[in-house]
C-alpha cells in the first residue's frame, strides 16, 4: 500500500499538480494589472507603460469574462486614458486578453490587442508577458510587456451585535498612517504592524513599500461603510477620481466622494453604495492612494494553473 501511495504522489509531482496555495482568479472580484515595455515600429522605439484595474464577472467554462474600469496607458509622453476595454482570462487564468479602444490626452484613439500569457505565480501574485498591438492612424506599434496582476484584499465588514439580521451595519475601519504627509521621513512609519523609527533615505524607504493607508487595496460589498481614521500628525481630507499619468497632477476628481478636512486624531465615514471602482486619493499628498473595488460576493474561484 505504501508503495502505491508513493507511486500516486511521484505521478502528481510530474504530472505538474502541487499542493501548496497559488494565486487565484474569481469571478466577481478586483484587480490592478501594471506593468512596462516596449512599443515598436520600423522606425521607432516608445517606452510604454500599462496600468488598468480590473473587474472579474460571469465565469464560463475555464475563461471569466471581465471589464476594464480604469486606468491609462502610455506612449512615451503621450497618455491614453481608458475609453472601452474588454478583458478576459483564458484557461484558467494561463492567459489573458485585453482589446478595445483608448483615447490620448492629445486627442489621438488607439485600438489595441493585448495577448498575456503567465510566467510565473506568487500565492497573492503573478506576472505575465504581454505581445500584441496598438494602432494609431497608420502607424501600427508591437507591445512587448512585463505585467504583475495582484487582486485587491477582501474585507469582511464587521457587523455590529445590536442589529438584527436583517439590518446588519457593514462598516470597515481604515487608518491613516503616520508620517503619511511626509512620505515616512524624519518621522515614524508602520511595517508589518510595528512602529520603528524612519530615518532611511528616500531609497530605502521605497524599497519598504511605506503604506500611507492601513489597507490600500481593497474588496468590499456594496453599503459597506469606510471609517477613516487620520492617524497622522497634520489633516488630510479623501477625494474620489480617475487616476492620471501626469506626474504632478495624478487624479481628477470625479465628484463621488469627498470627506472634507479630517483634523488629526479625527475620522470621518464614507459609504459605497454603488457597485464599481474606486481611486480614493489626498488631493495635497497625492502620493496617498487606498484603492476600492464594490461588488457583491460571489461563490467560487480560479487558481491559475490549476484549473478550479
Amino acid at each position: 500500500m505504501n508503495t502505491t501511495i508513493l507511486g500516486f504522489l511521484v505521478l502528481l509531482v510530474f504530472s505538474g499538480f502541487t499542493f501548496s496555495d497559488s494565486f487565484a482568479i474569481s469571478p466577481n472580484s478586483a484587480f490592478t494589472l501594471e506593468g512596462s515595455g516596449y512599443a515598436v515600429t520600423e522606425n521607432t522605439i516608445k517606452t510604454s507603460e500599462i496600468d488598468l484595474a480590473i473587474s472579474t464577472q460571469k465565469q464560463t467554462g475555464s475563461s471569466i469574462a471581465s471589464s476594464v474600469e480604469d486606468g491609462f496607458i502610455t506612449l512615451d509622453d503621450e497618455d491614453f486614458l481608458i475609453t472601452e476595454l474588454k478583458a478576459t482570462m483564458l484557461r484558467e487564468g494561463k492567459y489573458i486578453r485585453i482589446n478595445g479602444v483608448i483615447d490620448s490626452d492629445i486627442g489621438n484613439q488607439a485600438s489595441i490587442s493585448f495577448f498575456g500569457k503567465l510566467i510565473e505565480e506568487s500565492k497573492n501574485a503573478s506576472i505575465y508577458g504581454f505581445t500584441g498591438r496598438i494602432t494609431i492612424n497608420d502607424d501600427n506599434y508591437k507591445i512587448i510587456y512585463t505585467a504583475k496582476l495582484s487582486e485587491l484584499t477582501k474585507i469582511k465588514p464587521a457587523t455590529d451585535p445590536k442589529t438584527t439580521e436583517s439590518k446588519i451595519d457593514k462598516q470597515i475601519t481604515i487608518h491613516i498612517t503616520k508620517g503619511s504627509s511626509t512620505q515616512g521621513i524624519g518621522t515614524y512609519i508602520d511595517l508589518a504592524g510595528t512602529k520603528q523609527q524612519a530615518s532611511q533615505t528616500q531609497s530605502s524607504i521605497d524599497s519598504l513599500r511605506l503604506r500611507y493607508f492601513s489597507q490600500d487595496r481593497i474588496s468590499v460589498e456594496p453599503g459597506t461603510t469606510i471609517t477613516i481614521v487620520n492617524d497622522d500628525i497634520v489633516s488630510h481630507s479623501i477625494l474620489s477620481g480617475t487616476k492620471n499619468s501626469d506626474r504632478y497632477v495624478q487624479f481628477t476628481a470625479d465628484n463621488r466622494i469627498s470627506t472634507g478636512e479630517i483634523l488629526p486624531g479625527e475620522s470621518t465615514n464614507i459609504t459605497l453604495d454603488k457597485a464599481g471602482f474606486y481611486r480614493l486619493y489626498d488631493p495635497k499628498y497625492q502620493w496617498m492612494e487606498l484603492n476600492a473595488y464594490v461588488f457583491p460576493t460571489i461563490e467560487g474561484n480560479v487558481v491559475l494553473g490549476q484549473g478550479k
